[in-house]
């Protein structure tokens, strides 16, 4: 990384037990928080407001940004079933209040492109516009509360093999709501296994569409979510991409082991990329 420009600070996306765990951390730099006890449906049907308020008393004196992982469990958002893409509005809606109540800005959702698609979607006619066009009649409702409520949607990539069509999925919205985020051992694993390109040829596809990182390594083969330094990701790759953007991307640490995420952190502090 260059010196003229100063470090980015790493943030971290954690459930209420990890977040208790790394309080001090998070708040010794005000670091951005993803919290992730919000997207399983048994949560979102239940009463959820006590565990939010336990976030909120967790998070005490946080002023850092303040986002949520979506609910994506057991549906693509692009479903051609209108029954599916009903439940898929509400679990949207019910992600959203949540956010209203913790006062997030910012909730993930996962990407509809699956490896299939890059093969066979060429060979359908229409079929591009087809996937836009249900994503649209799932989520157009939700994106509009959002932008009303000043909640950006992010969109990740998940099997995604092509690095630009979930960029151009959040570009056909046409509002500053909706983004993209990258998950880097989802682009690895890709890359690894299904011919993607690598990691910061995804940062590069989306630009400055770019408002969401989780950050975690992989060995290419599987969706490890091991600490940065524990697979063979590049970081130092990934972090010259990021840095010619003027985003401003959230960078969260996204990995297995709650109790060790600091040793990712220290990993990529280490190699001078970030704070």
């Amino acid at each position: 990384m260059s010196s003229h420009k100063s470090l980015p600070v790493l943030g971290v996306a954690l459930p209420l037990a990890g977040l208790r765990l790394h309080r001090d951390w998070i708040l010794d730099r005000q670091r951005d928080v993803e919290v992730q006890d919000f997207f399983l449906a048994d949560v979102l049907n239940g009463d959820w407001k006590p565990l939010a308020d336990d976030v909120l008393k967790t998070l005490d004196g946080h002023t850092g940004r303040l986002g949520i992982h979506g609910p994506f469990w057991g549906f693509n958002i692009a479903s051609k079933d209108p029954d599916v893409r009903a439940i898929v509005g509400k679990r949207m809606h019910q992600g959203l209040d949540v956010c209203a109540h913790l006062g997030a800005t910012q909730m993930v959702i996962h990407s509809p492109y699956t490896t299939w698609d890059y093969n066979n979607l060429d060979d359908h006619q229409d079929a591009r516009q087809l996937t836009v066009e249900l994503t649209h009649a799932s989520i157009g409702d939700a994106v509009r509360r959002a932008a009303d409520m000043g909640v950006v949607l992010v969109i990740e990539n998940i099997e995604d093999k092509d690095a630009h069509i979930r960029v151009d999925l959040a570009r056909s919205f046409d509002s500053e709501f909706v983004r993209v985020s990258i998950d880097t051992g989802h682009a690895n694993y890709a890359h690894g296994s299904t011919g993607a390109p690598p990691v910061d040829y995804f940062v590069h596809a989306a630009g400055d569409m770019l408002h969401h990182v989780h950050l975690q390594d992989t060995d290419g083969y599987a969706d490890r979510h091991w600490n940065p330094g524990e697979g063979n990701i590049r970081w130092q790759a990934v972090f010259r991409a990021l840095e010619r953007l003027s985003s401003n991307p959230r960078l969260i640490l996204e990995v297995r082991n709650k109790e060790t995420v600091r040793a990712g952190a220290d990993h990529l502090i280490a190699l001078g990329l970030a704070q």
